[in-house]
């Protein structure tokens, strides 16, 4: 008989497994057991008791996009007055922030607990799950036993083989599709697409955020229950600047609705649509512009276009790939011009084309390019970006390597004037650190 008993540190358990996210784990002798699979997972689930059947959720893909639709949208149930649990990754700097339940991130005492209950069935499983594996079946538990009205679940990565496709997708959002983690999903927009619509069910309301109508076919082959398409069912007719965000006016099958966004960038106005649709479409009816106002004037989106700093200004942008870093470009143009100096700090993962990235978000635009590595296994050397930038026309003496972020930022802000800008970007890891420098927030 296998022994079952509680592990003495939940976090150090969790940690003692296959993260693909930090690519830490994962040696050839087991490369096996990170292939394309829902088994482990389904077991695991079983074994808690199948909580995941036990409430409806909103399932959220997409390349990028995801978890400030989700935070939206989880935003929108709260002020109707549902409990709600929301499930997103990465984190930026504590894993309780992918856990929250009510909007507030899952206590210590908590989330050890649930990570103790999910450590107490693995002995009983044939292999051992994935750290993302273990954190969604705790997370999926956790909502359980608070018996929340809707879980908002952001999917991990792709979609058919995702822990999270396991949950009861009432409604399955797509966000977009792009480019992003070709090694894992294909390297076309075909294929990625594929395998994102793995969320989607028979029973499953599909809102879809992609227009491009060769990959919509694909989500729409999947022959969900209803759906609603962007452009034709929801959309944004008006959106514009304002202090501190935007002013939006969107629409759904349910009317129109006006509200203040507090959060930067035009792509954040699409989200806005993306989450009021897919709100909609869970209710059933339509959300009433009081209520719409409110939710939306309370949202946050940390490490999208947040400002952590001034004089000089401080912006964190998480871009991770081309379309994200020229969705970050675009709103620099648009919403922090300047005159004076602009500090721009990268660091990348290895699997990301570093010139690809760098042309992506303008380097051209900023007067100095500080590299640094990701605190990741998974990071590149900050050498072959600047590498990268040299190839691009970069002035070799505007160039500056820092050994890691903290490094790369202070001097950025030891080398940027007060009345100049410093943009931090192109990994959610970078942005992690940055933000708990300024912010004090961290593991």
């Amino acid at each position: 008989m296998k022994r079952t008993s509680a592990v003495r540190d939940p976090r150090a358990w969790l940690d003692s497994h296959i993260n693909l996210e930090r690519g830490i784990g994962i040696p050839s002798a087991t490369a096996r057991a990170t292939a394309p699979t829902r088994d482990r997972i389904q077991a695991l689930l079983s074994l808690l008791g199948r909580p995941e059947l036990e409430f409806s959720t909103v399932h959220i893909t997409g390349t990028n996009g995801k978890t400030s639709t989700a935070r939206m949208a989880a935003t929108l149930f709260d002020s109707l007055g549902m409990r709600t649990g929301l499930y997103t990754s990465p984190d930026l700097g504590r894993i309780n922030e992918r856990i929250l339940m009510e909007l507030q991130p899952i206590p210590d005492e908590e989330l050890d607990e649930l990570l103790q209950v999910v450590a107490l069935c693995e002995p009983s499983l044939e292999k051992p799950p994935s750290y993302f594996e273990i954190l969604t079946a705790a997370a999926l538990r956790g909502f359980c036993d608070i018996a929340v009205d809707v879980g908002v679940i952001e999917v991990g990565l792709g979609g058919t083989w995702d822990a999270t496709t396991e949950v009861d997708g009432r409604v399955a959002v797509v966000s977009n599709i792009a480019l992003d983690h070709e090694n894992f999903l294909g390297s076309s927009l075909p294929e990625i697409a594929l395998e994102k619509s793995g969320i989607i069910k028979s029973h499953s309301h599909l809102v879809l955020g992609e227009t491009d109508p060769d990959l919509r076919s694909i989500f729409l082959d999947r022959s969900p229950r209803s759906v609603w398409e962007r452009d034709r069912d929801f959309g944004v007719v008006s959106e514009q600047v304002a202090i501190g965000g935007r002013v939006v006016e969107l629409f759904t099958p349910g009317g129109t609705h006006e509200i203040f966004l507090p959060l930067h960038g035009v792509h954040q106005a699409d989200n806005a649509a993306l989450a009021l649709a897919s709100a909609e479409a869970f209710l059933g009816d339509p959300i009433d512009s009081e209520t719409a106002r409110h939710a939306f004037a309370n949202v946050t989106s940390p490490g999208r276009l947040e400002v952590v700093g001034r004089q000089p200004l401080v912006i964190l942008d998480g871009a991770h790939n081309v379309a994200g870093a020229q969705s970050l470009r675009r709103a620099l143009a648009e919403e922090f011009t300047i005159d004076g100096q602009r500090t721009l700090v990268v660091g990348l993962l290895r699997e990301k084309d570093p010139k690809e990235m760098l042309a992506a978000l303008g380097a051209d635009d900023c007067t100095l390019l500080i590299l640094c590595p990701p605190p990741s296994p998974r990071a590149l050397d900050p050498r072959l970006i600047e590498q990268a930038a040299r190839e691009l026309g970069y002035p070799e003496d505007q160039i500056e390597i820092a050994e890691d972020v903290r490094g790369a930022v202070g001097l950025a802000v030891l080398e940027t004037p007060r009345d100049g800008q410093i943009v931090v970007t192109g990994s959610l890891y970078v942005v992690g650190a940055a933000r708990s420098m300024f912010l004090g927030v961290g593991r």
